[in-house]
């Protein structure tokens, strides 16, 4: 009998893991669209005639939308269903993902990432919840948020190396139109390994805070990506688009259940939070858009070659983020926030000097581009993974969820205006030499994130 058990209860605990698996590999699909387009957008920008502005909308689009849909999910997800929010979003994902794969020009592929985008952010939100409602023990919801948690890490790490296989070998389409059958799979597989489930049906919608926060982010990046050549447009986006976010954040004031409470961000501790994630997202996220050009300017790689090169830069976030949490428990918040932007800011400036032209041989070259990727990579996966976990400890408890919620979309929105931000610094006509600017302001931006992680973070351990 003691025998049975032991052989039963293995495969009884597997089982028990297949709706996370199932919910994981929703979740795969999004986050593969991320990285391995990235290593692709060249070959498309070749084939469609992009420009810069053109290139940056190509992620930007993807990136606005999910933000949009992050604040509308939820909500919607509560009062209709989870699974239905999810399911709804895996196939909004999937007609966007054979769009990518037939467009013929950038606005039909810029507009068929937003509709990606928007797909992606209910499948996110509503596979987090169907996580937690279908786990209830905290052990099962343990085991269950860490393989979501390694299926979307791998998707981190290996999408660029299977993006630019893919993209070499049969065309950058097929990385969408590889989307179909796994959208398909979890169309079949959701309804009948996950339950549905609700939250209050009560919870607010607010559409014109939805509305004003998406306008303002996507002025923003329209004026710094389209402007380069005339500053007073720039000057004039950007004035509009800070006009409406204080109208947005007036009008979040005045709501008695707002999507942002500006209190939360009245407190030091959540300054330098939202510092962190804002140089992350610049100082590596927005980088890793901008690395396959660069480094097919400079050593005249294939995709292929360069999304296995980009695993200096992905691998780690797959393989360290638990060092992270043991980090911090023995140098406190300050101290592994701190370490983790010395780290980026370190790598960005190695790759400057590699742009520069200032070292001696290849050899040099490649050895400073293999350090700059990795240096990158360690410092975001020191940062990136405990984010969330600082907020938990360090906001008040009847903060917690609102400042989740706040980084959630800060992390999204400051990756969209990364993007922008990087890119308005590149001419039309870019060579390896171009990228030095970008990776200096990423560099200025890891140098802002190890001020705000060294004067505003407590020193104090978890």
């Amino acid at each position: 009998m003691a025998r049975t058990e032991l052989h039963t209860q293995p495969l009884s605990c597997w089982r028990d893991l297949l709706p996370a698996a199932v919910l994981g590999m929703a979740a795969f699909l999004t986050q593969f669209d991320v990285t391995a387009v990235v290593v692709a957008m060249p070959a498309m920008a070749a084939e469609l005639g992009f420009g810069v502005a053109a290139y940056a909308w190509v992620m930007d689009a993807y990136s606005l939308a999910f933000t949009a849909g992050l604040l509308a999910a939820g909500a919607l997800a509560d009062r209709y269903g989870r699974r239905r929010a999810l399911l709804g979003g895996n196939v909004v994902f999937l007609v966007g993902s054979i769009a990518c794969g037939f467009a013929a020009g950038g606005p039909g592929l810029w507009a068929a990432r937003a509709v990606q985008g928007l797909g992606a952010a209910f499948v996110i939100t509503g596979g987090i919840a169907l996580l937690a409602s279908t786990y209830t023990r905290p052990d099962e919801r343990a085991r269950a948020f860490a393989l979501m948690g390694v299926i979307s890490g791998t998707a981190m790490a290996l999408g660029p190396t299977l993006g630019g296989l893919v993209s070499t070998w049969i065309g950058w389409r097929w990385i969408f139109l590889a989307n179909i059958p796994l959208c398909l799979l979890a169309i079949l597989a959701v309804p009948r390994l996950v339950a549905e489930s609700r939250g209050p049906a009560d919870r607010p919608l607010d559409w014109s805070g939805v509305i004003l926060l998406t306008f303002a982010l996507g002025l923003a990046i329209e004026s710094l990506l389209t402007g380069r050549a005339a500053p007073v447009r720039v000057a004039v986006g950007l004035g509009a688009s800070g006009c409406l976010l204080a109208i947005f954040a007036m009008q979040q004031r005045r709501r008695p259940a707002p999507m942002f409470d500006p209190a939360v961000f009245g407190r030091p501790v959540m300054i330098g939070i939202s510092s962190l994630l804002i140089a992350v997202s610049i100082g590596y996220w927005a980088v890793l858009v901008y690395l396959p050009p660069f480094l097919g300017a400079a050593f005249g790689w294939t995709d292929s070659s360069v999304g296995f090169a980009l695993l200096f830069a992905t691998l780690p976030m797959l393989l360290l983020p638990p060092y992270g949490a043991r980090l911090v428990k023995h140098w406190g918040w300050r101290g592994l926030f701190a370490t983790a932007m010395l780290v980026l800011l370190a790598g960005n400036l190695t790759l400057a000097l590699v742009a520069s032209g200032w070292l001696p041989n290849i050899g040099a070259v490649l050895a400073a581009a293999a350090t700059g990727m990795l240096l990158i990579g360690l410092g975001a996966v020191l940062a990136h993974p405990q984010l969330s976990g600082a907020v938990v400890a360090l906001v008040p408890p009847d903060q917690t969820g609102m400042a989740s919620a706040v980084t959630v979309v800060m992390r999204q929105g400051g990756f969209a205006l990364g993007i922008a931000v990087l890119g308005a610094t590149l001419p039309h006509d870019t060579t390896a030499a171009s990228y030095a600017w970008p990776w200096l302001l990423a560099a200025l931006a890891s140098a802002g994130g190890l001020v705000a992680a060294s004067m505003l973070l407590p020193h104090h351990q978890p």
